[in-house]
This record gives C-alpha cells, structure tokens and sequence, in this order.
C-alpha cells in the first residue's frame, strides 16, 4: 500500500499598500529568501487565526486578514508538499514592521518588479503567483473583489 498524500497546510497573506507589498527576509538553511508573511497551521488554531498569529511573529504588526487571494497546491519535491491559503490586506499608509521570530532577519515594502527581480531568491513560485492574483482580482473602483473570508467555515473554534 502506498503511503498517504499529506501535504504541509501553511498560511500566507500578501499586504499590499499603494503598490508596494510586505515581504520579509529570512534565512532558510544558510540561504536568504524572500516570502509574504507566512508559515504552518497549529493544532486548535483556524487557518485565518494561523495567519494573523504569523503575521505578527514575522512583521510584529497586529493585523487581520481582509479576505481570500487563492487556496494553491505546491510541491516543493517529491516529499515535501503544501496546501497554502494565501490571505491578503490593503493598508491606507505603510507600517514599520519589526520581526519578532529570530529567523525573519528584516522586512521591506517592494514593488512587483523589485520583487519579480529577486527570481532564485523568492521563497517559492507561489510568491509572485499570489501577487499576481491580488493585483489581477483588485478593481481599482472596488478594492474588496477578492474571496470574502466566509468563505472559510471557522465555527469549530
């Protein structure tokens, strides 16, 4: 018989603030990349609490996901696979983020192409996918067109 499928359920939320988005810099096995705010569900914890929980231990700003960019599959390898629930946030004015997991080394609000431009050091392709999404759901006279986070039954918790 072959072992069960199960892929890692992660959390991510791409901020945005007048064109440039939130990334953090992190050191993942001696290499430094690049990632939205992001990281693994936990036990008795919704995937939206999951999300504003790692929000504020990689950026230290207390914020609340506003809805839903995408729900994406990705297989970093054979053995190493992901559900990610990419959340999204449209601030008014840019916040100083300071991390307050010790592996986040800083933050920076870059725009699309400064982050495209990072290519090899971009965490994963989902990255620049959600960014790409948010911008291609966003209706510049309707901002709220993403995914609403009813989506997601939470009444368990």
């Amino acid at each position: 018989m072959t072992e069960r499928y199960k892929p890692n359920t992660t959390v991510a939320c791409v901020i945005h603030c007048q064109g440039k988005f939130l990334l953090v810099e992190e050191r993942i096995k001696g290499a430094i990349k690049f990632n939205q705010p992001a990281g693994h569900l936990e036990a008795n914890e919704s995937i939206i609490e999951a999300c504003a929980r790692e929000i504020v231990e990689e950026t230290g700003l207390a914020l609340s996901p506003q809805a839903i960019v995408g729900i994406y599959q990705f297989s970093a390898s054979d053995e190493l696979a992901f559900v990610r629930y990419t959340f999204c946030i449209e601030l008014s004015e840019q916040r100083q983020a300071l991390p307050l997991d010790s592996a986040i080394i800083t933050t920076h609000w870059l725009s699309l192409a400064e982050i495209i431009a990072l290519g090899s050091q971009l965490r994963s392709p989902l990255v620049v996918k959600s960014i790409a999404d948010f911008v291609q759901q966003a209706d510049k006279n309707h901002p709220s067109q993403h995914t609403p986070l009813s989506l997601l039954n939470v009444d368990y918790f």
